[in-house]
């Protein structure tokens, strides 16, 4: 597979700056906003490696659907307001945050390019999915056959979550009508 250089740190380095934007916003609208420019990054990515039904699906998905029940619960919730403001915290604290983040990713690029193998190869190289009828073919065979439990689960988990913000928006709204 032949991947440009060029492409990939542009479409890298795009999602790590807004991945931090998402982090720093004080509006959680903006910070959502962020993330949505995330996963069209990660999508990129996934199509340079030519995983063209991923990088659909990461954006139909995540960007499209998840990203809309993001901001429907921050709307609903009127957390469009910043909840916290990181200019009154404590200078130690702030400063701990960035050493121990600065920490962490030192130790994880360290154990990246220390790391004897990348991964063990599977059984799904290249030339096996290709005979198997394609990148297509094998997602949806595994996806539907031998990962249909994890891949319900995560409707289950998300149909929880709607029924929770909702649960909680609700409450809210019946303590401003009993004050008024």
């Amino acid at each position: 597979m032949n991947i440009s250089p060029f492409f990939f740190y542009l479409f890298a380095g795009s999602a790590i700056a807004f991945a931090l934007l998402t982090v720093l916003k004080k509006n959680p609208v903006a910070s959502a906003f962020s993330l949505i420019l995330v996963f069209f990054s990660f999508a990129g990515i996934y199509a340079l490696l030519g995983a063209h039904l991923v990088a659909a699906m990461q954006v139909l998905v995540y960007a499209g659907a998840i990203m809309v029940l993001f901001i429907f619960v921050i709307m609903l919730l009127n957390a469009d307001t910043p909840s916290f403001d990181m200019g009154r915290s404590h200078r130690l604290l702030r400063w701990g945050s960035a050493v121990l983040g600065l920490a962490l990713f030192a130790t994880f690029v360290w154990v990246f390019k220390n790391s004897a193998a990348l991964g063990t190869k599977g059984a799904f190289t290249p030339v096996a999915i290709e005979a198997a009828g394609g990148n297509t073919q094998v997602l949806s065979e595994l996806m539907f056959s031998e990962y249909i439990l994890p891949f319900e689960l995560t409707s289950v988990l998300l149909l929880a979550a709607i029924v929770g913000a909702v649960a909680i928006a609700k409450r809210g709204k019946k303590r401003v009508g009993h004050a008024g």
